[in-house]
């Protein structure tokens, strides 16, 4: 099989798309949270997955979106941001993010997909080795390798013989996986913070078994005029130009 993996769209249309048209022929789509807030579409991002049979996990921003939930622990911007899309979209929309489970195993590959980390699906960021390690741990024994987001920067966390690797991948490379537990992340399509504004995913292949990171340029410029058009935060425009 060939899934395209993807996580934090943050409701940006125009990037989802530009990943969409250049991911050839695949089996399927997983989607790792945050499909909203901070971007313009949030209604529009959400229709795309489910055209797509897309399967996935409920991130931060998705809850706080539909529930309210953690609303407090938002920096301003995006504080403004959550807002705006809690008054915009639509009950079905809602009602989509709302039925996400916080964690899926998937059952042909073993894999296990959250949003933040596996001890902490929604909120905690693996950012540090001491974070990895106990997340490699949490895995559960029948799992070959976790998949998670929510830090918007593409890297992968093996554990290799007591010791443990980190990688950060370039465009196109490939990681072949094997029997020692990884962590990956895919980086953001909407939202990448790296310092490379072009959009980022991966995409797994199962046989044999490996990872490949890709990014895509968008039209970050029609991006920003929908933001500003809808009065979200000068900060969130600005910084899709940078990647950070």
């Amino acid at each position: 099989m060939r899934i395209a993996v993807l996580s934090d769209i943050h409701a940006n249309l125009v990037a989802l798309d530009a990943v969409i048209a250049a991911l050839g022929s695949i089996d399927g789509v997983w989607q790792l949270g945050d499909v909203v807030g901070y971007g313009p579409e949030p209604d529009g991002v959400v229709e795309r997955l489910r055209s797509l049979g897309a399967r996935g996990v409920r991130g931060n921003h998705d809850t706080t979106a539909v529930t309210g939930e953690g609303v407090d622990w938002f920096n301003p911007e995006a504080r403004a941001a959550i807002e705006w899309t809690r008054a915009t979209i639509s009950p079905a929309v809602s009602g989509w993010l709302a039925a996400l489970p916080d964690h899926l195993q998937d059952e042909s590959t073993g894999a296990d997909l959250v949003h933040g980390s596996p001890r902490d699906p929604l909120w905690e960021y693996i950012t540090s080795g001491a974070v990895a390690k106990a997340n490699l741990d949490a895995l559960s024994s029948t799992t070959p390798f976790g998949l998670h987001g929510h830090t918007h920067i593409p890297v992968a966390w093996r554990a290799d013989d007591g010791r443990l690797e980190l990688i950060r991948p370039e465009n196109g490379e490939r990681l072949d996986l094997d029997d020692r537990r990884t962590l990956l992340n895919p980086g953001s399509v909407g939202q990448p913070r790296d310092g490379d504004p072009m959009a980022s995913f991966m995409i797994l292949e199962t046989e044999p078994a490996s990872a490949t990171w890709r990014r895509v340029p968008y039209d970050i410029a029609a991006t920003q005029k929908a933001m500003r058009a809808l009065g979200l935060p000068g900060r969130l425009v600005d910084r899709l130009s940078f990647g950070v």
